[in-house]
């Protein structure tokens, strides 16, 4: 056992939960070394399943009592290392949390446990004509506290929003065992707004164990468009172009040529392999809003030089036009040992040249780049191609991706639009926020835990190691200061 985990621990913790819920060996931990972003290991001290509210806060108690860190974990899809366990702490798995407890179908909501599946939500209230709106390529897996924890949001988020915008309250268990209902199915809530702050925090803050989430009906009609373009600076002018003219899509988005044949490769879409460009966009609403839409739509697309415009004809080639973007992760992994998926964040009238940018970057560095983005709110998801066989590529690729982030900053954007911070972009919190500024997240954070026991090292670097990172970078001229010029 670790020095953190001592035999009066280990005792009163086998006291609190069943032989079942307590996972020590190497082989029973192995699965849980790290989440989606692999390049980020280590096993945990020990892991612990609790099925029930009273589990969860007995071993928050313990934990406090004997200042053993905890990590909370969803399905382990998250891209930034934010589940990543600590080696002498608790890995505390939410996945026996996974009911749906209740769905009212007249006031369009839902209350769920946190191990519930994205997906799971929409598939059970179907029936009613309703349907949960974020949507994560990852949905078929990832869970709502994860969602919840990261932010996550998806295809559709541009005109429904992301998570925070979706969930309405929440149940948390505080690092000491208490619990405390944030949010509220009222249009407001007396107090702070305790649920925006934990809505992203990346498990820093407490557990959520139980979230009620709002429902939406289902549109009547749900149309795609697919353009395909010629130059990648022409699709990224015709994303502007739409917005502009004040229409905003269910889901706006953007892959370029890496990406369209890999999706294409995996599964048959239907993407022109030639394009350098296409943008998927979807429109929902009425019959009328919709074929009113699809005109000016359509229009616009070929006013910003798109050589062809495809309208799905029925919902099987919606779903299959969708099939490929949805997919493009798996697909891309297909034609790369490994890859690395960046999460940065953009004003819209920066893509083509964050684009163009990235091209450049990718060059220098001697690496492949695939991008896929949700266009209509600038968050991009550039996926650097590499193989962790090689000696120090991966190193390289890290390199590339925080060069990519820190672009992003420089152009008045920020490092993370859904995956979080996690530790990947840790350094990069130094080059968006100030001292003062990261002063005041940590005074939050010690609000709600103030031995830093949930989730340390993560998310929120010290002011130390931002003193340090600055000063390496400032020493040889890389620090993209938001007043340098553009790239």
């Amino acid at each position: 056992m670790t020095e953190l985990l001592s035999p009066d621990f280990i005792s009163a913790l086998q006291k609190v939960l069943p032989e079942r819920a307590i996972l020590w060996s190497a082989d029973e931990k192995r699965p849980y070394e790290c989440d989606g972003l692999s390049g980020y290991k280590a096993l945990p001290g020990v892991v612990t399943l609790p099925d029930c509210l009273e589990q969860v806060c007995a071993v928050m108690r313990l934990c406090k009592q004997y200042s053993v860190p905890v990590v909370a974990r969803g399905a382990g899809t998250g891209l930034s290392g934010g589940a990543t366990p600590h080696p002498e702490g608790v890995l505390l798995s939410m996945a026996r949390f996974n009911r749906i407890l209740s769905v009212d179908p007249v006031a369009c909501t839902a209350r769920v446990q946190p191990g519930v599946r994205n997906l799971a939500i929409s598939e059970a209230v179907a029936e009613r004509g309703l349907y949960y709106a974020p949507d994560p390529s990852s949905q078929i897996a990832c869970t709502i506290g994860g969602n919840v924890a990261e932010n996550a949001g998806g295809v559709h988020c541009l005109k429904y929003g992301l998570t925070v915008h979706n969930v309405l309250a929440a149940e948390v268990v505080l690092m000491g065992g208490e619990v405390i209902e944030i949010g509220g199915e009222a249009p407001d809530q007396p107090g702070y707004d305790l649920l925006a702050a934990f809505i992203g925090s990346e498990g820093m803050l407490g557990v959520v164990t139980e979230i009620t989430v709002r429902l939406l009906p289902v549109p009547p009609t749900a149309k795609a468009l697919m353009a395909a373009f010629g130059d990648v600076e022409q699709a990224a002018s015709a994303v502007a172009a739409i917005i502009a003219a004040g229409i905003i899509p269910a889901g706006l988005e953007m892959m370029d040529t890496p990406a369209i044949i890999a999706a294409e490769d995996f599964v048959q879409a239907g993407y022109p392999r030639d394009a350098a460009a296409i943008l998927l966009c979807e429109l929902d609403g009425t019959d009328a809003e919709v074929q009113t839409e699809i005109e000016s739509v359509s229009s616009l697309l070929y006013e910003c030089g798109a050589r062809s415009v495809d309208i799905a004809r029925d919902e099987s080639e919606r779903q299959r036009f969708w099939s490929g973007r949805k997919n493009a992760f798996p697909a891309v992994g297909r034609i790369s040992p490994d890859y690395y998926c960046i999460d940065g964040t953009i004003p819209r009238r920066a893509l083509g040249e964050v684009l163009l940018g990235i091209s450049e970057l990718a060059a220098r560095a001697g690496l492949r780049v695939a991008n896929v983005f949700h266009a209509g709110d600038g968050n991009l998801h550039p996926l650097i191609l590499y193989d962790s066989g090689k000696p120090g590529e991966f190193e390289r690729t890290e390199a590339l991706g925080a060069e990519i982030l820190q672009l992003c900053v420089r152009v008045g954007g920020t490092i993370t639009g859904e995956h979080g911070v996690g530790l990947e972009k840790i350094d990069q919190m130094c080059v968006q926020f100030g001292e003062a500024e990261l002063e005041q997240f940590h005074a939050l954070k010690a609000v709600f835990d103030p031995e830093g026991l949930l989730n340390p090292g993560k998310a929120v670097p010290t002011l130390s190691r931002c003193a340090e990172f600055n000063a390496m970078h400032v020493h040889h001229g890389e620090l993209p200061h938001p007043e340098l010029p553009r790239f």
